[in-house]
């Protein structure tokens, strides 16, 4: 038998140089000009740029399947439910992972302010992702090389696991306020304010309570005595007393708000209002669309004022794209003649870069949930209270509040302030609320949809899909539908699983798409949140 001696000899002096050295191949592999920790301070930032970016953002795809405004130029998008897999969310939960380890690195305690906000945001994103799909694998995910194939988890599983962490991050709350630990250093929603997060802890617990109400009497899920619980005892869960404790995303002139005088002359026009949004505001002759919605150019071509609720006409997100196209409006060199819808305001979406904070968690919304707990009889209390706080929260959001208001139009379709022109109206909020559509029709049916309304009309531009979970759990308001919202005339029910779930956990995903929906991995099957 013949050797290679010259690979022998090679191999043992390469042998030798590794013994020499004593680094392992893990020490030889770390590159030294990248670093392999960061504060924990450093990872939440990242942690909480994706709550606002990957959730859905102001004038994005999602805001024109909450049906908020529409797509009129077809180079853009359309606005068809026809959407595919949901945005996966498992890379931030690494990064809460590596949060939570980088501040024990650090020395922190067992419990401390990043671990509990870990569990907070555990909650957040799972609910992200299931409330989208149905089933997702939680149990076995993210634990590594460990399991690289995890099973999923029944969706009513993953949520009885969400409401445990949010009661967890809450218990350790209490306990690090009580021990004067409350700073969050890293954060930039809440002042690094821990008693501030631990009511938006609460705040999405209501959420996903409320997100359950078809599933109140789910055996032991205990929805409705939660939610009574959260109400009977204050001191145990403390909730936001007002708009300044909203986890909302502020915009400066580095994080641009997505509308804004760089991009007006792309969008300004291809996106107009959607009568669903619009209608119901005229309807209740409400002045924050005066504030958010410009005067449709035909109407005051006709003679109208802009303070007429008439004045302001939008388009079914159901009609044709290119029918849409035409009504819209073109530009004409000298500015835009007039078209038969509205577009949203260029004095508060295209004049500067810092347009409306954007809520994610918001008091409004928290407002109307306990509304509709209260509707549902899941506790006691004023329904009526509630829904009238939510309605003024939001209305006080726009500068909408009893006494004389400035509000703005522009004469031109430009964004100039010489193209900008002001009236005046006068509103009261008690002859505002005394509308038979607005005044509270009690804890009834009737009730609900005032209340469910409502809470979408604050949704404007806000909170990712919120506005959409409501209507599909809910049915209200009604969302419009025909040739421009395709999918043969249905809204889109739920969302896909991502390609990578179809590719890398091939078993367990097709497991998963058989016992909930006979094998096809469909837009129009109901998640067992829905049943």
């Amino acid at each position: 038998m013949k050797f290679n001696y010259k690979l022998i000899g090679f191999s043992t002096v390469f042998a030798l140089m590794l013994s020499g050295c004593e680094r392992s191949f893990e020490d030889l592999e770390k590159d030294p000009n990248r670093p392999v920790t960061a504060p924990a301070s450093l990872v939440l930032k990242g942690i909480e740029m994706d709550m606002y970016s990957k959730t859905g953002t102001p004038f994005s795809d999602e805001m024109r399947w909450n049906q908020f405004y529409a797509i009129n130029y077809n180079y853009y998008g359309n606005n068809e439910y026809q959407w595919s897999a949901f945005e996966d969310h498992y890379p931030t939960l690494k990064n809460v992972i590596k949060m939570e380890e980088e501040a024990k690195r650090a020395g922190a305690a067992d419990v401390n302010v990043y671990s509990a906000l870990g569990k907070f945001f555990r909650a957040f994103f799972f609910d992200q992702m299931s409330v989208r799909a149905g089933d997702l694998p939680m149990s076995q995910a993210l634990l590594g090389l460990e399991e690289v194939a995890p099973k999923y988890d029944s969706q009513k599983d993953v949520y009885m696991q969400i409401l445990t962490w949010l009661d967890q991050s809450n218990a350790d709350m209490t306990a690090l306020i009580a021990a004067g630990d409350t700073k969050v250093t890293g954060d930039f929603y809440l002042g690094e304010d821990l008693k501030k997060w631990q009511k938006v802890v609460n705040g999405l617990k209501l959420r996903i309570l409320i997100r359950l109400s078809k599933k109140e009497n789910e055996a032991g899920m205990n929805v409705k005595a939660r939610f009574s619980e959260m109400l009977a005892n204050p001191t145990k869960y403390p909730l936001m007393d007002g708009m300044a404790d909203n986890l909302e995303f502020k915009f400066n002139n580095f994080n641009k708000y997505p509308s804004n005088p760089d991009n007006f002359g792309f969008d300004a026009t291809r996106q107009n209002m959607a009568q669903t949004y619009v209608g119901l505001l005229t309807a209740r002759k409400d002045p924050r669309v005066m504030v958010t919605t410009e005067p449709a150019g035909s109407q005051l071509k006709a003679g109208k004022q802009p303070s007429d609720f008439t004045a302001f006409v939008a388009a079914s997100s159901g009609e044709d794209l290119s029918d849409m196209s035409n009504k819209a409006g073109k530009n004409n060199g000298a500015g835009f003649a007039p078209g038969e819808y509205s577009f949203q305001s260029r004095s508060r979406y295209y004049s500067n870069y810092t347009g409306e904070n954007t809520f994610i968690v918001g008091y409004p919304e928290m407002c109307f949930n306990i509304a509709e707990g209260i509707n549902r009889g899941w506790a006691t209390g004023s329904a009526e209270d509630w829904y009238k706080k939510g309605i003024k929260a939001s209305q006080e959001f726009y500068g909408v509040k009893t006494g004389a208001l400035t509000m703005t139009y522009s004469k031109t379709g430009g964004r100039a302030a010489t193209d900008f022109v002001n009236y005046t109206i006068n509103f009261d909020f008690d002859a505002y609320y005394a509308q038979p559509l607005v005044k509270y029709a009690g804890n009834s049916v009737a009730g609900l949809e005032q209340i469910v309304t409502q809470k979408y009309l604050a949704f404007f531009m806000n909170s990712g899909m919120e506005a959409y979970f409501n209507y599909r759990r809910t049915g209200f308001p009604k969302f419009m539908t025909g040739v421009g919202t395709g999918n043969s005339g249905r809204i889109a029910v739920r969302w896909q699983y991502p390609l990578t779930e179809r590719t890398t956990n091939e078993t367990n995903y097709k497991a998963a798409i058989q016992s909930q929906f006979s094998g096809k991995d469909d837009i129009n099957d109901l998640i067992w949140l829905s049943k």
